[in-house]
């Protein structure tokens, strides 16, 4: 198939292009590209170079923003997920309305959404069972908790916007109380069996959001082992990973509807990017509170409600940022390479779970591992990682110009 044909749409995410009456909002497919771009430099390798020059604040720096924190706190690299996650909702108003002005029935729309989220549960599990013998059966990956909370967030999508921001309120509020009514481990607790130690207990009140003592822990060791696995649950070897972070992920989504809500409104364009600074600002504010007045700690790994505010909060003023230099000042020259990745983000995050392994294998076979030590063999790393990304954004830009986008 050539540019010169028909569009080919294989249908995969609920991240599918945001489009407006008589065109597209650029700077959600920019901000999506950037996203899955700042995902993809995972296969740079930063933390190589970093550990051989252990005294270099550059190095470190640089590390520290592409790895993930411990528990507290927030890098750039965390601000990956939430942003993905935040912009199923902003392009949810604008895919309803699509879908609407091409006479899809209400019961049509619902039956999709319902597949939707079904695809993502599955494409999830099938991601995180890559060269493992059998499935499994675990809901964290971010395809996955976007799948669980998609119909819901559809069917708040038919509500006012008053609802939607109780909704919020209601999954913040009882999602904190379901930790903070959580007893702390007691003087029989099998640390070891839950993979942690007394030493990562916080402090205090926040001890209720610790590692592996929490109720959404505890459900996954119920829950998960109702399916077939190689080995019993016990806990997650990845840092603390649950299913029930699908919930406040949904209060990420609804964040990310309201600000896709205020986009599609009837405010003045300068209006808009006001409206959603202050939305940010105020995130950023409440959550950090609730964590320094430890009310609740911000942790991205178990998706705790500060975290929603916070991480929402820099989505909301990233958004504002690009809307206003992009849709507003109308500066573009420099967003092709972003909308590239932007336009087909499943596709991206596919060919980075699937791809890597035999890109860099088809490089050092092909162009031998010395032609990536131009700067020094401690640099190499670096220099492949970059010649992946350019391979996959080359796929990926293929696809852009014979117009192949997977969604769902």
């Amino acid at each position: 198939m050539n540019a010169a044909t028909a569009d080919t749409v294989i249908t995969l995410p609920a991240a599918a292009p945001a489009v407006k009456t008589g065109g597209r909002l650029d700077s959600i497919d920019v901000y999506r590209g950037i996203v899955m771009l700042l995902m993809m430099s995972e296969v740079l390798e930063v933390e190589d170079v970093a550990k051989a020059f252990p005294l270099s604040k550059f190095w470190t720096f640089i590390n520290y923003q592409q790895s993930h924190v411990n528990w507290i706190g927030c890098s750039l690299h965390d601000l990956i997920q939430p942003g993905f996650t935040f912009l199923v909702g902003v392009a949810l108003p604008f895919s309803l309305a699509r879908r609407r002005t091409t006479g899809q029935r209400k019961r049509q729309m619902t039956l999709h959404v319902i597949w939707r989220s079904c695809v993502l549960i599955f494409l999830g599990v099938f991601l995180r069972s890559l060269d493992l013998p059998q499935t499994n059966w675990t809901f964290k990956d971010t395809l996955a908790q976007i799948g669980l909370g998609y119909t819901f967030l559809y069917l708040l999508a038919q509500r006012s916007v008053r609802v939607q921001w109780i909704t919020l309120a209601a999954i913040l509020a009882g999602y904190w109380l379901l930790f903070a009514l959580y007893p702390l481990p007691g003087p029989h607790f099998d640390w070891a069996k839950a993979g942690t130690s007394p030493d990562q207990l916080l402090p205090g009140f926040a001890g209720h959001w610790s590692l592996n003592t929490n109720p959404a822990w505890a459900f996954d060791v119920w829950f998960l082992n109702l399916f077939p696995q190689q080995h019993p649950f016990l806990y997650a070897d990845d840092g603390g990973y649950c299913t029930l972070s699908f919930i406040p992920t949904l209060g990420t989504m609804i964040l990310g509807l309201i600000a896709g809500g205020v986009l599609r409104g009837g405010r003045a364009p300068l209006d808009k990017v006001r409206w959603l600074a202050i939305a940010g600002v105020v995130g950023l504010a409440s959550g950090w509170f609730l964590g320094a007045a430890g009310i609740c700690p911000v942790v991205k790994r178990i998706w705790t409600p500060s975290w929603v505010l916070f991480s929402g909060g820099w989505c909301f003023l990233i958004l504002a940022g690009l809307y206003l230099v992009i849709d507003v000042w109308n500066r573009r020259a420099w967003i092709f390479p972003f909308k590239v990745v932007g336009m087909n983000s499943i596709a991206a995050y596919l060919i980075s779970w699937l791809c890597v392994a035999f890109i860099i294998n088809a490089l050092l076979r092909h162009l031998g591992s010395h032609i990536f030590e131009i700067f020094g063999a401690v640099y190499q790393p670096v220099v492949l990682g970059f010649a992946v990304m350019l391979v996959e954004w080359l796929i990926l830009f293929w696809l852009y110009r014979r117009k192949i986008f997977l969604r769902v």
